[in-house]
């Protein structure tokens, strides 16, 4: 058994859990911990829990501080440090006339590296660009590519629907979505009207798709032969929502179905 809390990163991201070497700690607290990526300031998402160990992944790194009003500011110090290297790094990717296009730069709280975020058609080789920045910043440089999706989360925006995106609102991961999920919801397969901003089908898809799945187990399908009081009949049509179907009770297709 461990004791552990859930600390995220981001707004909306992924949780990572840790040692609270003793400290109780509220949701909404900001701590200091060491990660993959070095030192950083993150925001407690889950209390402290007593778990089994083998839901954990060891070793449980410990939690080096609460953050303190000198944390915070060197926190407010990068993030205003991101904002003028976002503007150095444009003009350095302008100067090498690379196909890419810069979407954010976050400083790790110690300041040991910088990660710029970009969007490229293709593979782009910019270990020059790498150079150049670590020569200005005099720290460690990483450029990471990301997909349209994660372009989407970190920018955050409204969509089709009036509402913030999902993905930078609550949605801590992107799940695998279908055109089928479309088909079996009976919503237009035309991709304008069921794709998001970021040009991929719409994440809310997911959604309401198990209960779906669930009543097309219990629904007969279209095509389907049943028995009604009426008599032998073709399902000609089926309201999932509503469990209903519509029933052609002569198979000629002219007849009119009956609900």
């Amino acid at each position: 058994m461990a004791e552990i809390i859930g600390v995220r990163f981001k707004n909306v991201g992924k949780v990572y859990y840790f040692d609270p070497d003793g400290n109780t700690l509220k949701r909404g607290d900001r701590v200091i911990v060491e990660t993959a990526r070095g030192v950083e300031c993150g925001e407690v998402a889950m209390e402290n829990r007593i778990v089994g160990d083998e839901d954990l992944v060891q070793p449980l790194k410990k939690l080096i501080r609460p953050a303190t009003a000198a944390d915070l500011k060197k926190v407010e110090e990068n993030h205003k440090k991101e904002k003028s290297a976002f503007g150095i790094c444009l003009r350095k990717i302008a100067a090498h006339k690379l196909e890419m296009k810069l979407v954010g730069v976050e400083y790790t709280f110690d300041n040991s590296k910088i990660l710029f975020y970009f969007t490229a058609d293709g593979r782009v080789d910019f270990r020059e660009l790498v150079k150049d920045l670590a020569s200005v910043f005099r720290t460690r440089i990483e450029l990471r590519q990301i997909g349209v999706r994660d372009e989407a989360k970190m920018l955050g925006g409204v969509g089709v629907c009036g509402r913030p995106f999902c993905c930078s609102t609550f949605l801590g991961g992107f799940q695998p979505v279908s055109i089928k999920m479309a088909k079996e919801q009976g919503l237009s397969l035309n991709p304008v009207k069921i794709s998001g901003i970021c040009g991929r089908l719409m994440c809310c898809l997911k959604y309401e798709q198990e209960t779906y799945a669930g009543l097309m187990k219990v629904v007969p399908a279209v095509n389907a032969a049943v028995m009604t009081p009426q008599g032998r009949g073709v399902v000609a049509d089926r309201n999932l929502l509503s469990e209903t179907v519509s029933v052609r009770l002569n198979v000629s297709p002219d007849s009119p179905p009956r609900t």
